[in-house]
């Protein structure tokens, strides 16, 4: 049978068509929400196990095979357990709607930005510890309630005050929720990371923490280095520039429903 015969046999309902075209969208979601996350790395270890087993059965490697026929029988467990963190913020994305939402741009972008910007940089310069959390889709009220509620304009000016030495709040967090200061003096879940560099204090550890369980953005000013860092999807990048910091926290005002 030629490819052209096998393409006449080939029939679809729609039904079939539309079961298809429903998982199709759902992975590409999927694999949009685990983008540049840690889940990728960890994708590729479940395909290079994939691959050993197959390889494995195919060259008569019996012992081999029987382990990772049994590890792969229970691996909607593993993936359970492995991607939990990543499973919860995508269930919390799908509940806001903005799973299946077009965005679009902002018009108060561009000042938001640049007074954040600012007030960053201008406390590195000073040595000003500071923690701003900067809420994305997944809302952060539990944490909002347990600092002190501002619901403020943000300005260079409030974020200098807040985070200025000897204030009542300097040590806690500031939460960002849409396009407002929301709360200061946030208390936030620190992050069991082993390993993690002795430059890192607790503000680097509760960024992390925060972004572990949600999808927050989080700029933390480190008082002893003068050194501003982000805070992503469980990952921290040091040493941040000006430029590059306007472009991480534009494309997250920048993008608005």
């Amino acid at each position: 049978m030629n490819v052209l015969q096998w393409w006449e046999n080939l029939h679809f309902t729609w039904r079939e068509l539309l079961d298809i075209a429903i998982v199709t969208f759902i992975f590409y979601r999927g694999m949009l929400l685990v983008k540049g996350t840690r889940a990728v790395s960890i994708v590729h270890g479940f395909l290079l196990i994939i691959i050993i087993y197959y390889v494995s059965g195919e060259f008569g490697l019996n012992t081999l095979h029987w382990l990772l026929t049994n590890f792969l029988g229970s691996i909607f467990l593993v993936v359970i357990i492995l991607f939990q963190a990543d499973i919860r913020r995508a269930l919390s994305t799908m509940g806001t709607g903005l799973f299946w939402k077009r965005t679009r741009r902002s018009e108060m972008a561009e000042t938001l930005v640049r007074e954040v910007v600012l007030a960053v940089f201008r406390m590195a310069k000073s040595r000003t510890g500071a923690l701003i959390v900067i809420e994305r889709d997944i809302l952060l009220g539990d944490v909002v309630q347990r600092g002190v509620e501002l619901s403020a304009t943000v300005s260079k000016e409030l974020l200098l005050s807040i985070f200025y030495v000897g204030t009542p709040l300097h040590d806690g967090a500031v939460v960002i929720s849409r396009d407002r200061i929301a709360a200061a003096g946030c208390i936030l879940p620190l992050a069991a990371v082993a390993g993690l560099d002795s430059d890192y204090g607790t503000r680097h550890r509760a960024a992390l923490g925060i972004t572990e369980e949600s999808d927050a953005l989080a700029v933390v000013v480190s008082e002893e280095r003068g050194v501003v860092s982000l805070a992503e999807n469980g990952e921290i990048v040091s040493c941040l520039d000006e430029a590059a910091l306007k472009e991480k926290l534009w494309d997250v005002w920048g993008r608005r429903i």
